[in-house]
């Protein structure tokens, strides 16, 4: 038996060093097209701060849709004093919406997300040491996001904070008091349209893949969440071409960006991530989507009643 187990590390040992050298190599590779990137968009950053709308200003480098740009002409005028940011729902930080203003503005800030995986794997990258940046795991809720960042160092003024859990958003954003960014950025669900305040009901256990086998129920229409920014002295400046995310600013750090209204702002989305209920996503255009939501029960953010989609 010895001999075996001799002979089997002997054959495992130039295996093991071998996928740790690929291991090696692909970090290095990943390192470098990150590097490649930020080139770029030191160029495109340039852009988009002279750009003449939010739209013209649009460019992805390490966020999901064009939002990378959009901060970047955002900041430009804004001018925020506080260079630190927040953001939640990061997953492993490979698409953010911080990440490039991170790296390339060096600004600061906190990330959180309700995956220890995914946290893990962000302290193992090598921008983790290079930049200013905490990451923690926790599942965040109305009730804990105050002590949250608190506890880990953020209070009162900052520059930007960024919002995105697919589910109690609204709830969330509701429940902030210890810091005021003077941009938020917030998903928001376009197929709840553009004509109801509406949100779904508060549950400090939501959980988007559970709620609903469509992956379509979860956040709030863009009128709750504007309404919700009227109430946090914000004004809204638009959404990204995608139609998921909105943009907020603090209405005395306009300084020339236009305020719209829902109507001149919202965007429908066309990205098809709906899923059937044995969990395989069927692709759904447009319109086809809705009827899936339908019954659904949602909460009127004017009136606290519910109401139905």
């Amino acid at each position: 038996m010895k001999l075996i187990k001799k002979i089997q590390q002997l054959l495992l040992e130039p295996l093991q060093a071998q996928l740790q050298q690929i291991q090696v190599q692909l970090r290095q590779a990943k390192d470098d097209n990150a590097a490649t990137k930020l080139v770029m968009g030191a160029m495109l950053a340039k852009f988009a701060g002279q750009a003449s709308s939010m739209k013209d200003a649009e460019f992805k480098l390490f966020s999901q849709f064009g939002d990378d740009g959009i901060i970047q002409y955002l900041i430009s005028h804004v001018k925020p004093r506080v260079d630190t940011f927040v953001e939640f729902g990061v997953e492993d930080y490979e698409e953010a919406n911080t990440r490039f203003l991170m790296m390339n503005n060096n600004w600061k800030g906190l990330i959180i997300d309700g995956s220890s995986h995914f946290i893990e794997h962000i302290k193992t990258s090598s921008f983790y040491w290079r930049y200013s940046l905490k990451a923690i795991s926790s599942f965040i809720t109305a009730e804990n996001i105050n002590q949250l960042l608190v506890n880990n160092g953020i209070a009162g003024q900052i520059g930007l904070l960024s919002i995105d859990i697919d589910g109690n958003d609204y709830w969330v954003w509701k429940a902030i008091t210890e810091v005021e960014a003077d941009i938020v950025v917030i998903e928001y669900n376009s197929l709840f349209g553009s004509d109801r305040s509406i949100t779904v009901p508060y549950r400090p256990d939501f959980m988007r893949q559970e709620a609903h086998y469509s992956y379509l129920y979860f956040g709030a229409s863009l009128p709750a969440l504007c309404d919700l920014a009227l109430e946090k002295g914000y004004a809204f400046v638009g959404c990204n071409q995608a139609g998921n995310n909105a943009y907020f600013v603090k209405k005395d750090k306009l300084n020339g960006i236009p305020a719209l209204s829902v109507e001149e702002g919202y965007v429908y989305s066309r990205f098809r991530e709906n899923r059937n209920q044995e969990g395989v996503m069927t692709h759904l255009d447009g319109v086809e989507r809705r009827p899936l939501l339908t019954g659904l029960p949602v909460i009127n953010t004017k009136t606290n009643a519910q109401e139905y989609l």
